[in-house]
């Protein structure tokens, strides 16, 4: 098999991937939506929450009026995000619009706000993230949160798409009239955004430790013993008192951090540490590329 051919065949699973990634993240979100947030007049904000206005008053059928909505983003993305997103980005749309409305003819699930504002929230994030991965979009919201990136690519994606969808949530209650709606529809959006997050940067969270001890060499020493991670030795210097100083830093696991610094205060219970956190740690003992 030549080159060329490896490449067809790799771009072939490539996409194949995707297409299935998309079909199950539409699936998802339009499960969320129809189950959960749309018979109980709740909106995880985006061009779904417009939609829930048209559902409600003029009667439109959701899905279409998503399909409708995102028109002039599909232009849009084409000019900043090239013909392969935009494809995609069509796919995701109509599969969302179509999964919607045929969702919509079973009985609901729930019809207690609560549970659907935390159901549906976390069916949506999980949706939206797995559609975020293959690198499409269902228009909307994460569509124009892709479209900002291309300006600010320091915003996170899950802060960007909950500062979008609360602003739509505030249309909802001035249309609506109901302040419960915009509350729960408030506890949708959140756990949308955190199980984004969560999805593309993980639940194992690094933290980074720092240690000032006069008995340095004696702490990490027992770090390496009994943890068995590294420590780098830093010099510093103290600009109150003017005395140079030893200080420790080490990335470990969260139940690791607690057990250092257990180790430093009973080694020197003088020792000043600080912990942080560290959202992703790469290398020998952590996370691979």
């Amino acid at each position: 098999m030549g080159l060329k051919e490896k490449r067809t065949k790799l771009l072939i699973k490539k996409y194949s991937f995707e297409i299935l990634q998309i079909i199950l993240g539409t699936f998802l979100m339009a499960l969320g939506v129809s189950q959960f947030l749309l018979p109980n007049q709740l909106s995880s904000g985006g061009f779904t929450g417009i939609a829930t206005i048209f559902y409600y008053i003029l009667k439109f059928p959701m899905g279409l009026t998503i399909l409708a909505l995102n028109i002039p983003l599909f232009i849009l993305s084409v000019i900043k995000k090239g013909k392969e997103f935009f494809v995609k980005g069509l796919i995701g749309t109509i599969l969302l619009s179509v999964f919607i409305d045929w969702l919509d003819k079973y009985a609901v699930l729930t019809n207690d706000r609560l549970l659907a504002c935390i159901y549906g929230g976390i069916i949506m994030g999980l949706g939206t993230s797995i559609i975020l991965r293959a690198n499409a979009s269902t228009g909307g919201t994460d569509m124009l949160a892709y479209v900002i990136r291309e300006y600010k690519p320091t915003y996170r994606t899950g802060n960007l798409i909950v500062m979008i969808d609360t602003a739509i949530i505030l249309l909802n209650v001035i249309v609506f009239k109901e302040i419960e709606i915009g509350l729960y529809s408030a506890i949708t959006i959140y756990l949308m955004g955190k199980i984004i997050d969560i999805f593309f940067e993980g639940i194992n969270f690094t933290k980074i430790i720092y240690i000032v001890s006069d008995k340095y060499l004696e702490i990490s020493d027992k770090i390496a013993e009994h943890v068995g991670r590294g420590i780098t030795g830093i010099y510093a210097k103290g600009m109150y008192t003017n005395d140079e100083k030893m200080m420790l830093w080490c990335v470990a696991s969260r139940n690791e951090a607690m057990r250092i610094k257990q180790m430093s205060k009973k080694v020197d219970p003088y020792s000043f540490v600080v912990i942080s956190n560290a959202r992703e740690a790469y290398g020998m003992g952590f996370k691979k590329e």
